[in-house]
């Protein structure tokens, strides 16, 4: 069997992190998470490719992070623009948090997918509404037969002039449903992805308490437009995943991996899509088995600051027999 080959497209910002609990952390992010997770877990059965665009004064940092990890092929790493992104995220609780973005990487387009075209899987973690563009999916799609994964993180969230990052509609979302393979996102992307036509002006209100009442309705949208499936995380209730059963929607809540202690939940998102990624590189089809590994890989970055709470595959099977009985 030929060894797998997984593109992971996204930013790789320089995070400035206050957590919950006041510590100060200064890492990259985002994409890293997504490669490193994948990374030990795949371990000398493939190889993970970062398609990112850093500044230059962080290239050589970016570089020292994914050293350790000698399936990580980091040639789409480039700074030939010298654009990157820059976040300060400030936790007011463990998972709610206050974000601005000072810097801004340029967008992954066709050009930067050179030498990636064949990948297995294509892992897309943008965190800000240009990173990946529709254009990039559509070229992916004409191009390649590697299944698309895409986080709806970017394209409901946006910055201001002051930086500010702020959440928004996905108000175009039927252009790129039929260029994304398996859609994942968070409780309060997904309202950003199911709104009404028409609005009273009262009705405009900031999302506090998000339910989970539209969920049926969005999945049903989303996977009768040519996505396979629907993957929605709910915190500590685990994810909820949608596919397509004989034409009909079918529905599975995967539980969440227990852990005890949460250290910094930043870049869980992004784990999380590293997980599916992997599982579904052998069954591209078993969207539970793929949330388990995404849900295994979303708990062990809970656990620590740095990269190290990352492990091998043999680790990560044993924390998803404990957790739902089977691996």
């Amino acid at each position: 069997m030929k060894p797998f080959k997984v593109a992971v497209l996204g930013p790789i910002p320089r995070d400035h992190i206050t957590t919950h609990k006041g510590e100060v952390i200064e890492k990259y992010g985002c994409a890293t998470h997504t490669a490193i997770g994948l990374s030990r877990l795949l371990d000398s059965h493939g190889t993970v490719w970062p398609v990112a665009h850093v500044r230059k004064k962080d290239l050589a940092g970016v570089l020292e992070v994914l050293a350790p990890y000698p399936n990580i092929r980091t040639d789409k790493v480039t700074d030939t623009a010298d654009q990157g992104d820059i976040i300060q995220l400030t936790f007011v609780d463990q998972n709610n948090r206050l974000e601005k973005q000072t810097g801004f990487m340029n967008p992954i387009v066709a050009e930067d997918l050179a030498g990636v075209l064949d990948a297995d899987v294509f892992v897309c973690v943008p965190i800000t509404d240009y990173e990946v563009p529709l254009d990039t999916l559509k070229y992916i799609k004409a191009n390649s037969q590697g299944l698309i994964i895409f986080d709806a993180h970017g394209p409901t969230n946006t910055v201001t002039t002051l930086g500010e990052r702020l959440i928004r509609f996905w108000i175009d979302r039927d252009m790129w449903l039929p260029y994304i393979d398996v859609l994942k996102m968070n409780l309060e992307e997904s309202r950003c992805c199911w709104f009404e036509k028409e609005y009273e002006l009262d009705a405009l209100q900031p999302f506090h308490e998000v339910g989970t009442d539209h969920l049926d309705a969005l999945a049903a949208h989303v996977l009768r437009r040519g996505v396979q499936s629907l993957i929605v995380t709910l915190d500590a209730g685990g994810s909820a995943v949608f596919h397509l059963e004989n034409g009909e929607v079918c529905k599975n809540i995967v539980p969440s991996v227990p852990v005890c202690d949460v250290v910094d939940t930043t870049g869980c998102g992004d784990s999380f899509a590293g997980g599916l990624g992997y599982g579904l590189l052998e069954t591209p089809t078993d969207f539970v088995r793929a949330a388990r590994y995404a849900n295994a890989l979303g708990a062990q970055r809970t656990q620590g600051r740095t990269f190290e709470v990352f492990k091998s595959l043999e680790e990560t099977n044993a924390m998803i027999q404990k957790a739902y009985g089977t691996s």
